[in-house]
């Protein structure tokens, strides 16, 4: 029986009627795949397959949620003094020099199940959550944190206090997306499986949530999650966090106004994340 018939045999069974053994032993194989990226919780779709070009693998998101049934609450602690207890299946990702990964020092935590491409960079202290997958020559900035079963691309830049949003149920639900070349300034939020498509800017202090709606003003179009699709931010927008006033009567005595998010422009092909920004925040 191949690997994705097994993990679904398994989270469909009762833990107290099945082959325990043989539960964590198939378990291991799916996580041994899930750290060398070879499965994926999310998967560029083929052209014209679908309108956000990403296809949920509802199976794999099955088989982390199978690692923490069978996992056992133990203690990891390092000493008297760091006290920690996980779930026996789902320690600390085990990197050495062969990974080529750059893990700065100070206090970051990758969790096995996740996938960290040779030339990522992780400043200290960050976080990158099962499931998670961060391609080739990505940064992660100091307290950025990739939530479960995310899905970074290459030469992405998370800045300092980046928030992805994480997600394993409902199953079939996609995670938060970032395409590749993506800027995300700091302290940004992007949640509830929001995609960001290539070479985006996402300046500091933006929120993406599937129920924000986000207003192009090049374009003059307002993009919003459906029912068919999620919060999709197009190819090269520079999102700026703005306003939009309130009509009603009581709003408009207290001159008050609700958070939008803006695409003021797009950058070409040749344009550098920092410059836009600064020419477009001016």
């Amino acid at each position: 029986m191949i690997l994705k018939e097994r993990i679904e045999l398994f989270y469909q069974q009762d833990l107290d009627r099945i082959d325990h053994h043989e539960a964590i032993q198939t378990f291991n194989e799916f996580k041994f795949f899930l750290n060398n990226g070879d499965i994926r919780a999310a998967s560029p779709s083929k052209e014209g397959e679908n309108k956000s070009g990403w296809i949920v693998s509802d199976w794999v998101k099955k088989g982390i949620l199978l690692g923490f049934r069978l996992g056992e609450l133990i203690d990891v602690s390092m000493n008297e003094h760091f006290k920690y207890y996980d779930k026996s299946t789902y320690p600390l990702k085990k990197l050495t020099l062969d990974n080529q990964v750059r893990l700065v020092p100070g206090g970051s935590s990758i969790r096995d199940g996740s996938y960290v491409a040779p030339g990522v960079v992780i400043m200290p202290p960050a976080y990158i959550n099962v499931g998670a997958y961060v391609d080739s020559k990505t940064m992660i900035d100091s307290h950025a944190l990739v939530g479960s079963c995310a899905q970074i691309g290459k030469r992405v830049h998370l800045s300092a206090a980046a928030q992805i949003g994480g997600v394993l149920e409902p199953i079939g639900a996609l995670p938060v997306i970032i395409e590749d070349d993506v800027f995300v300034g700091g302290n940004t939020g992007i949640f509830e499986g929001t995609i960001v498509k290539q070479r985006a800017i996402i300046a500091a202090g933006v929120i993406l949530t599937g129920s924000t709606p986000v207003y192009d003003l090049v374009n003059e179009k307002i993009y919003r999650r459906t029912k068919e699709t999620p919060l999709i931010i197009p190819e090269n927008a520079v999102v700026v966090p703005g306003s939009r006033s309130i009509e009603t009567p009581f709003a408009k005595n207290n001159k008050l106004a609700l958070y939008a998010p803006i695409i003021i422009k797009y950058r070409d092909s040749k344009s550098d994340a920092a410059t836009v920004l600064e020419e477009s925040l001016r």
